[in-house]
């Protein structure tokens, strides 16, 4: 059984491989890789396989032992698992729209004060954090070149569609402060769900840092954003 799941991962590694130029297949990988590594978790554990042995599997282990959570100014060199490779290469485009939306809403005469605060904090936190995974991405031999925004997908994500943001470029004044709220809170959520299935699956300490301060930064900006919607 062990065996088949195996051989399972390492299948699901080449496929990622093959498909890395293609946007809409890497939110794709991200569910599915993230969901096996769980499963892989889950079942190891059932059997009662060390720590150790885990490491030493082909497909789950990518960079030898732990290494101490990393700096943003580091390499991130610890070990890690399909799962946080996933959370990198899905987390980076989401976090790319949502600068996206906030350069849009912060371009724009006549939006509420509270917006545009929240707009600049948004652009200030995601923005380093997409370089910090990219960075990863590049330390564990994973390309990142060829993600770019993605159009939305029906999976949860919370990622606009190409409709969604033509609708906020060309909203003005209150509406535009009320559809950027709207958007925004289906897009963090979506970021949630993501970092949730990280904090489960990933093994590298800093990725599922990440993920975990995502969970709580966006969850407080989803109730900011929410009582300014009902203000508005």
């Amino acid at each position: 059984m062990m065996k088949i799941q195996i051989g399972d991962r390492i299948l699901q590694r080449e496929s990622a491989q093959h498909q890395l130029g293609e946007t809409r297949m890497s939110m794709i990988r991200f569910t599915t890789a993230a969901t096996a590594a769980i499963a892989t978790a889950l079942v190891l554990a059932g059997c009662s396989i060390t720590t150790g042995s885990i490491y030493n599997m082909e497909g789950m282990d990518h960079s030898g032992d732990s290494a101490p959570s990393s700096s943003s100014g580091e390499a991130n060199t610890g070990a890690h698992n399909d799962a946080d490779i996933a959370f990198a290469m899905g987390m980076v485009p989401h976090h790319q729209q949502a600068v996206e939306m906030a350069d849009m809403i912060l371009g724009k005469n006549g939006i509420d004060q509270q917006v545009i605060s929240l707009a600049e904090r948004i652009k200030a936190a995601q923005g380093p954090e997409i370089t910090l995974m990219k960075g990863w991405l590049d330390t564990w031999g994973s390309q990142h070149e060829s993600m770019g925004d993605m159009p939305g997908m029906d999976m949860g994500t919370g990622m606009m569609s190409e409709q969604d943001m033509a609708r906020l470029d060309s909203a003005t004044g209150v509406e535009a402060s009320r559809l950027f709220l709207t958007q925004m809170i289906e897009h963090h959520n979506g970021a949630i769900e993501m970092a949730n299935v990280q904090a489960v699956g990933g093994t590298n300490p800093d990725a599922k840092d990440l993920a975990k301060n995502i969970i709580k930064s966006q969850t407080a900006e989803i109730k900011e954003m929410q009582m300014i919607l009902a203000s508005l």
